[in-house]
């Protein structure tokens, strides 16, 4: 007797959830046929989509981006992005141990926003983007960009944390997402209501201005809760599954709509919940790694340095072309005077790298020094080699580069920053003119955990994250000499010999060249041109 009553209530709670999606159905449907430009509605599968491209050329677009552009509907990532980026550590480990409990997107949002200024507030452009990019899926992409009307991206993100991201790298028109409250410049960890958000009141705005005159198509995702007001215009709805999703592909960066060339931010990987636990877990390990490998560096030769180094996860690949004959030049060269390494630049430690390197080509006991640009006072304190600061005057720095010369060695990185992503920037074309021994060195760096670069961050840092990554990969390649007949001795202009350079080294990394300087990097990422 006392089965039935339970067998009861679990048909009715049953009938109830069955009933509700099948409403739901209904409701989309009746919703779409509403719609002035609905002539027959419909509700279908993504895979629908992809039969009528070419009647598809005219008509305007509203998708979901959660549910119909990433290949995971999973936003938490991207709100621990933010609590570690531009909250700090102890936010996101706090963001952290709320996840676990399920909590709603309002407390995400609170805890990831509550106290942050809104004028200095830059993850959604500096970060975010990179990471979004890389959840894009190839099908999704290419739903959305069969469409050749107006295309409006729906989120359930606030706006802040996509609109870069929507506008600027997918060339997405609208973007409808509710706002942030902010009380005194600072965000209160509040959204705005839907009935007075910004993004219902853009899309009343859309029509008006004559951008939706065609019918519109809409996709979204079975698992979300439809934005029904906003759905509600679309002749029909396709809908993606989370089976479909799966069998996803990344998009390529060749089919990215603006290339990928900056972006800031500590965490290399994407922090899922188990990622990011991983990550707290690992920092007590990071800090005393550190310390055991910036102890061996210093006290250690070279050669037993570099072996227990590899041992503790830094590894490295030297390439050196006709191996014999490149050392025997090196020795001879670095005998008569000073060379000039020239190298591209993707973290701090490029030249100490490139002087472990070097130990297997020529006698440790010549000098090398390193030029730098805007390397911290405290990284330039520990170097474990002789750094030389450049104070931005081109006959000052022209006349210390020729003093260098003559002492031994020099090894300098003309992009002047460091770029994060497979881009070469402009090469600053002041080495050209001070030597005719020039040595093109292509350096490519991987790590696993933790950038060790950073434009809107503390610099001093910079080498304490570099060194907390449980593992990484430098690969090395000192290429030939320069021929003489390359060389402004030899007829060339110095940008002819910095762009011929450029060429060598992104030919070697695969690499693409760029015109893009160190000003427009920090202009981006920063908003200022990088002096320090």
């Amino acid at each position: 007797m006392a089965g039935k009553p339970f067998n009861f209530k679990f048909f009715l709670f049953m009938q109830k959830v069955l009933f509700t999606r099948t409403w739901n159905k209904i409701y989309i449907q009746r919703k779409a046929s509403s719609s002035p430009h609905a002539s027959q509605p419909h509700f279908n599968k993504y895979p629908f989509l992809g039969k009528g491209q070419g009647t598809l050329l005219n008509k305007a677009l509203m998708f979901h981006m959660e549910g119909g552009l990433l290949k995971s509907s999973s936003v938490f990532p991207y709100f621990l992005l933010v609590a570690f980026e531009a909250g700090g550590p102890l936010r996101a480990f706090t963001l952290l141990l709320l996840v676990g409990k399920e909590w709603g997107l309002k407390i995400m949002v609170f805890v990831c926003f509550v106290g942050l200024k809104e004028a200095s507030f830059s993850v959604g452009r500096t970060v975010l983007p990179k990471f979004l990019l890389e959840d894009v899926g190839n099908e999704g992409f290419d739903m959305v960009m069969k469409c050749g009307g107006t295309k409006i991206a729906v989120t359930d993100m606030p706006r802040v944390m996509v609109d870069c991201f929507l506008t600027d790298y997918l060339r997405i028109e609208y973007v409808i997402g509710r706002e942030l409250k902010v009380v005194c410049g600072h965000f209160i960890g509040l959204m705005e209501d839907k009935k007075t958000s910004s993004g219902s009141m853009e899309l009343e705005k859309v029509p008006r201005e004559g951008k939706m005159d065609s019918p519109v198509i809409g996709i979204s995702c079975f698992n979300n809760s439809l934005h029904h007001q906003l759905f509600s215009c679309c002749e029909v709805v396709y809908m993606v599954s989370e089976a479909d999703k799966k069998n996803w592909q990344t998009l390529p960066r060749e089919k990215y709509p603006r290339p990928l060339i900056f972006h800031d931010g500590r965490l290399a990987l994407r922090p899922t919940p188990i990622a990011t636990l991983f990550i707290f877990m690992w920092i007590p390990f990071g800090i005393f790694l550190l310390l055991v490998r910036a102890t061996v560096f210093f006290l250690l030769p070279y050669k037993l340095s570099i072996l227990f180094l590899h041992f503790t996860g830094l590894r490295g690949t030297l390439i050196i072309p006709d191996d014999c004959r490149v050392s025997n030049e090196l020795k001879q060269l670095s005998k008569e005077g000073g060379l000039l390494y020239v190298c591209n630049h993707r973290t701090l430690l490029d030249p100490v790298y490139l002087s472990m390197g070097l130990v297997q080509v020529r006698p440790p006991s010549l000098s090398l020094a390193a030029v730098t640009y805007s390397l911290s006072r405290v990284t330039e304190l520990f170097a474990p080699i002789r750094t030389v600061r450049l104070i931005r005057n081109r006959e000052k720095d022209s006349k210390m580069i020729e003093e260098q010369l003559q002492e031994g060695d020099l090894v300098i990185c003309p992009e002047g920053t460091t770029c994060r992503e497979p881009y070469l920037l402009r090469f600053s074309p002041l080495f050209a003119e001070k030597t005719d021994h020039i040595v093109p060195v292509a350096i490519d760096f991987h790590v696993s955990m933790f950038y060790g670069t950073t434009a809107g961050g503390y610099k001093s840092l910079d080498p304490v994250f570099l060194l907390m990554n449980p593992t990484s990969h430098c690969s090395l390649a000192i290429l030939e000499k320069l021929p003489r007949s390359y060389t402004c001795k030899g007829g060339k202009s110095k940008f002819e010999v910095a762009n011929h350079v450029q060429a060598l080294i992104g030919k070697a990394l695969n690499f693409e060249c760029t015109s893009l300087t160190r000003k427009d990097k920090y202009m981006i990422l920063a908003g200022n041109e990088g002096i320090v």
